[in-house]
């Protein structure tokens, strides 16, 4: 059983919003349990080792389900709700494949990605080098440590990296930093792990996505054992948050017109746009 306590002390742009405080009872709360997760430098050492597996534009990330499908969903979406966008950032930019892929609907974007693995990070710039892209800036940086600026950017994506983040408070902040971050009509996009609340669910969508990636190798006790790894450093590594919940904290920051595009076990790609001035 869970109890959640909503208090409104902090604020967005003069308008509060609420700070969620999420319990796990009886015993330890959700943060200091979220405490025994792998630290960002455990983190950034394992994605130094994945560039290759991160590389490619066909596949996407091949350990998460609908990877292509998603990649093309979130990237013409972007397109199609900000048109005539300058400048994107790319969060978690991994190899760079969600950028490359904008830049073929929207050629001539300045690009800023981020990413705390600096391997990662350096195979991202010489892949979108060779693209029709303007300004490249890179990052190595943490999210939660970025200065963002405010009004910096038309297009924020960020695929499969939101789900590091740990307690609801970086939440919070992460979405108010995003938000401000982003002009006036300027759009967030997201596809990322999710978690359910209602534990039955939780585990059926646990049990299909180990379906899935059981089925990606050819032998039986191969699959089984791949499977077993990905859910190791899932449990090790990540803190996902319901989808509904990403919802409810979109808006509570500011974001309209959210929309979910795509939904599949516990992955799910949504987003979202800042209000323009005249709408």
């Amino acid at each position: 059983m869970s109890i959640i306590i909503i208090v409104y002390i902090n604020f967005v742009d003069e308008l509060p919003i609420p700070i969620i405080t999420r319990f796990q009872l009886p015993g330890k709360s959700i943060e200091s349990m979220e405490k025994m997760k792998s630290s960002n430098e455990e983190i950034r050492k394992r994605f130094d080792k994945e560039v290759e597996r991160f590389s490619n534009l066909e596949t996407g990330q091949t350990a998460v389900m609908d990877s292509p499908l998603a990649m093309d969903l979130v990237t013409r979406a972007a397109a199609a709700v900000t048109p005539n966008a300058f400048d994107v950032l790319d969060v978690g930019c991994g190899a760079g494949n969600y950028t490359l892929k904008l830049l073929e609907i929207l050629p001539r974007l300045n690009c800023t990605l981020l990413d705390l693995s600096k391997p990662m990070l350096d195979r991202a710039v010489q892949r979108v080098q060779t693209r029709n892209a303007g300004v490249i800036r890179p990052l190595q940086v943490d999210i939660r440590d970025a200065d963002l600026g405010e009004h910096s950017f038309d297009i924020i994506m960020t695929a499969v990296s939101l789900h590091h983040l740990r307690t609801d408070a970086e939440w919070r902040a992460c979405f108010v930093k995003l938000f401000r971050a982003l002009r006036p009509d300027g759009s967030l996009w997201i596809f990322d792990m999710i978690a359910h609340d209602h534990e039955p669910i939780q585990q059926l969508m646990r049990n299909r996505w180990g379906q899935y990636l059981q089925s990606q190798k050819s032998d039986p006790k191969e699959g089984v054992a791949y499977r077993d790894e990905v859910f190791a450093y899932v449990e090790k590594e990540d803190s996902p948050r319901p989808l509904l919940w990403q919802i409810d904290l979109m808006r509570q920051v500011g974001f309209v017109d959210i929309e979910v595009l795509h939904k599949n076990s516990l992955f799910a790609a949504f987003g979202g746009r800042r209000r323009g001035s005249k709408t």
